[in-house]
């Protein structure tokens, strides 16, 4: 009996993604596209995956978590952030790459800015960091009920990109921070997600068999190939 190949699910249009989102009625403050896939990636690497009704409301009003109004059919955000979780679930549980939705802002002329430049870095990695720490915070029993000194380097390297006012009473996760090289351009931030989500992996949701050890003779997670940042016909508003 032959079978057929399972063919790879569509990209997701992030444009049409967006356009979603932005249709979430007032006074709702619905994640953006790069919000959602730091928030989507800290739901992913949660010991229990909570029920998508409970992240989903994070998704549509991120200041409170707020039901939207009677009528209003959320159902297409839900499809959409479930694949890309789904997706998320598959690149953590095999340790795998993956391309965060981080995109170069525009300069004054509409193309991207320096990607080699500390304020484009920052400005393209913030969305996806705050995204991040909403999903983290929203769960404390989760992701961050872990021990605190095992989450301490990946939160390090994801946070790197936070204002230092905004992780007050935070002294030694603003000590580890500050032994991390900065990345030298968007690429390695990018990178500095990915990698830094994949050692958090290693607390939250751990391997059977023993992780193979990070350069420096440390347990964890290995440093993902290095990947360049989503260019051309990404999203972009």
């Amino acid at each position: 009996m032959s079978t057929t190949p399972k063919q790879p699910a569509p990209p997701i249009d992030l444009d049409h993604l967006q356009d979603l989102l932005d249709a979430v009625p007032a006074p709702l403050e619905p994640l953006d596209v790069a919000m959602l896939d730091g928030y989507l990636t800290a739901i992913a690497l949660q010991p229990k995956a909570p029920a998508p009704g409970e992240w989903l409301r994070w998704v549509l009003d991120s200041e409170e978590g707020r039901s939207p109004p009677a009528g209003f059919d959320a159902e297409p955000i839900r499809a959409l952030a479930m694949r890309r979780l789904q997706q998320l679930d598959t690149a953590i549980r095999g340790r795998q790459w993956w391309d965060p939705w981080v995109f170069a802002p525009a300069d004054e002329d509409g193309e991207d800015a320096d990607p080699e430049d500390w304020e484009t870095v920052l400005a393209a990695v913030y969305p996806w960091v705050a995204g991040f720490a909403l999903g983290a915070d929203s769960f404390p029993r989760g992701l961050m009920g872990c021990k605190e000194a095992d989450l301490l380097e990946g939160l390090a390297g994801i946070y790197q990109f936070l204002d230092p006012e905004d992780l007050e009473d935070a002294d030694e996760l603003l000590e580890a921070i500050e032994g991390i090289e900065p990345a030298a351009n968007l690429e390695e931030a990018i990178e500095h997600l990915v990698a830094h989500s994949l050692l958090l992996a290693d607390v939250s949701r751990p391997q059977k068999a023993a992780a193979a050890p990070r350069p420096g003779g440390h347990g964890g997670a290995r440093k993902p190939p290095r990947r360049p940042p989503p260019r051309g016909g990404g999203y972009s508003r």
